[in-house]
């Protein structure tokens, strides 16, 4: 169920309304009334090379009865590349889809590089509960040589490198100070085991007392 989209008369609004004693979304053109599910999202970010896809791929079958564990690159296409307004399409989507998705009873884990500032100002906002942040980031070294060994299809050249390691400094000094905070988990020497672990607890947590779907 897209939530942007009135079940009473079928208009399309950019701006959602949320009722004071929701989550119930309201029509500005019929005053259609619709329940929704209004759960908490997850969002492990960070720059490239901290391991992030290589955790995501661990935590579907961890977190397989209490979330739903998905890579924000998979919508990375067409005309949702659109930079403008700082990719505010991409963003847009992709708190639409969490919606939808959490309309089945289940949280989203997004997997993906993203900021406090680029989801927490869009009108979509208001379709998701409370957003946590995790940010894998590691030691610059690292990342630098995890990045130059990957494949040259990949594009990492040494200005693209740069610029990620400047995110991973950004986050590491900045993170826990944003609003809301960003949690950071250096992933340097710590094995996967143990960083699928720190994840999935940290995902269970923030589920707090949500019921079965």
């Amino acid at each position: 169920m897209d939530l942007q989209i009135c079940v009473g008369c079928g208009d399309r609004f950019d701006r959602p309304v949320v009722a004071p004693d929701g989550p119930v979304l309201v029509c500005a053109r019929c005053g259609h009334r619709q329940p929704f599910r209004r759960l908490p999202m997850f969002a492990l970010t960070g720059p490239s090379g901290a391991g992030k896809s290589t955790i995501a791929r661990l935590l579907t079958p961890a977190l397989g009865d209490v979330a739903v564990v998905v890579e924000q690159d998979v919508l990375w296409t067409g005309g949702l590349q659109d930079p403008a307004d700082d990719f505010r399409a991409f963003r847009s989507t992709w708190l639409r889809m969490a919606a939808m998705i959490h309309q089945s009873g289940r949280p989203v884990v997004l997997v993906g590089t993203v900021v406090p500032v680029q989801l927490e100002r869009l009108p979509e906002r208001v379709f998701v509960g409370d957003i946590h942040y995790l940010a894998l980031v590691g030691a610059p070294e690292v990342l630098r040589s995890r990045l130059r060994d990957r494949p040259a299809w990949r594009g990492w050249d040494e200005e693209r490198i740069a610029e990620t390691l400047e995110f991973n400094d950004w986050l590491r000094s900045n993170g826990p100070t944003l609003e809301p905070p960003v949690d950071l988990l250096d992933t340097t020497t710590l094995p996967y085991e143990d960083t699928v672990q720190t994840v999935v607890d940290w995902v269970r947590k923030g589920c707090g007392d949500l019921g079965p779907p």
